[in-house]
């Protein structure tokens, strides 16, 4: 008779291990496959941004700053690998697109070109995409490192060596306020 108790209790305990085990690599699963969402939605981005400095480089000619700094910035998210510089890369080609939209603000041209409002418009809303995916991925981070650290599964996931995965992080200078001056005397 405690023989078999002591069986059904091994058993319970194994069946709970298992679930666990399997639970942790389902959301593994789902953090690396929201990660390669991310990564479609940034290749698209990519993809984009070359059409749209060729569209403007000629009406940007004394720009060519700016279109550098976008291609560069550009090339830099693309060879990023990790969730941390990735973030860090995409950060830098944000701020390289936004300068690059400010200056397109100042060529009539330019806002007038239907390809170049195309490309635009596409660009943001690849943009809310991006963010939505990262929202997403960060959740799924956030819910993966909770289970990798909750009682008994910090035992379970260090001995079955479980990594915890990074966060999409913004930048510090993504995070600062910007300042806004919204009165209508000039200073």
């Amino acid at each position: 008779m405690v023989g078999w108790i002591l069986l059904a209790i091994l058993g319970a305990f194994l069946v709970g291990i298992i679930a666990i085990y399997n639970g942790l690599i389902a959301q593994r699963n789902d953090v690396q496959g929201s990660w390669k969402q991310i990564d479609v939605q940034l290749k698209r981005r990519h993809d984009l941004i070359p059409n749209l400095v060729a569209t403007v480089k000629g009406a940007l000619e004394f720009e060519q700053d700016t279109l550098e700094k976008v291609i560069s910035a550009r090339a830099k998210a693309v060879s990023a690998g990790t969730p941390g510089t990735k973030a860090q890369a995409e950060n830098m080609l944000t701020e390289a697109l936004g300068k690059l939209f400010a200056v397109m603000e100042n060529y009539p041209a330019l806002k007038g070109n239907q390809n170049v409002m195309q490309l635009q418009e596409e660009l943001t809303s690849t943009e809310n995409r991006i963010a939505f995916a990262r929202q997403l991925y960060n959740d799924l981070v956030a819910n993966y490192r909770t289970r990798l650290q909750v009682f008994p599964n910090n035992f379970i996931s260090s001995f079955f060596n479980f990594a915890s995965e990074e966060y999409f992080g913004a930048e510090e200078a993504a995070r600062a306020t910007p300042a806004v001056n919204l009165s209508l005397r000039n200073k």
